[in-house]
């Protein structure tokens, strides 16, 4: 036990090699970063007759790696957003299942983090608006219609389990109405988003 860093050397040592691995990948952007572990589908127990109807697969599927890296870089990145859009424009309304039912777009992506110039560049490529999104803009009378239409949606959640109060907290100034208006509909005690420009 003697041989284990304390708590000071564990951080230094482990602020090294995040810093290190950072400066890694922006000297050299050429070089594939280590491979992920691929995810599992899960098991399924066909307890249901198939359907009718078989589909003809024409074209190949976008491949899974290349839909998660949009996803990712489309919560921070515009540059590496537009580019892979620019790849294949068909990542626009893409989606990846992190495990267990967590589908998330790059427009949730970046909804959720409160990033206007990103959600901007995919609307103006086609990205499907949804609830998320609206309430992230401040569209305060699109939310009002969704939730007239089914008042339950006030209980709805985005990729990660983030709900509409979140979109539209991260959404900043231009959001505030969109969250007063939320607060009338259900009030829940909010709390700080670390990542929120102060």
């Amino acid at each position: 036990m003697s041989d284990l860093p304390d708590r000071r050397a564990f951080t230094a040592l482990t602020a090294g090699f995040v810093l290190g691995a950072a400066s890694d990948l922006t000297a050299a952007p050429d070089v594939a970063p280590m491979p992920r572990a691929a995810p599992t589908e899960a098991p399924l127990d066909l307890d249901y007759p198939p359907p009718n109807f078989q589909p003809s697969w024409r074209r190949p599927q976008i491949n899974r790696r290349l839909v998660a890296d949009f996803v990712v870089y489309a919560h921070t990145d515009p540059a590496m957003t537009s580019r892979l859009l620019d790849k294949e424009p068909a990542l626009v309304n893409a989606y990846m299942d992190w495990g267990g039912g967590d589908w998330e777009s790059g427009l949730g992506g970046a909804s959720h983090m409160g990033r206007r110039d990103i959600v901007s560049v995919l609307l103006e490529r086609g990205a499907r608006p949804d609830l998320f999104c609206a309430a992230m803009l401040g569209m305060t009378d699109t939310v009002r219609a969704f939730l007239t239409l089914q008042p339950k949606l006030i209980d709805a959640r985005g990729p990660h389990g983030f709900t509409l109060h979140f979109h539209a907290q991260v959404g900043g100034r231009d959001a505030e109405a969109t969250l007063e208006y939320l607060q009338t509909v259900k009030k829940i005690e909010l709390r700080p988003v670390p990542f929120l420009k102060k």
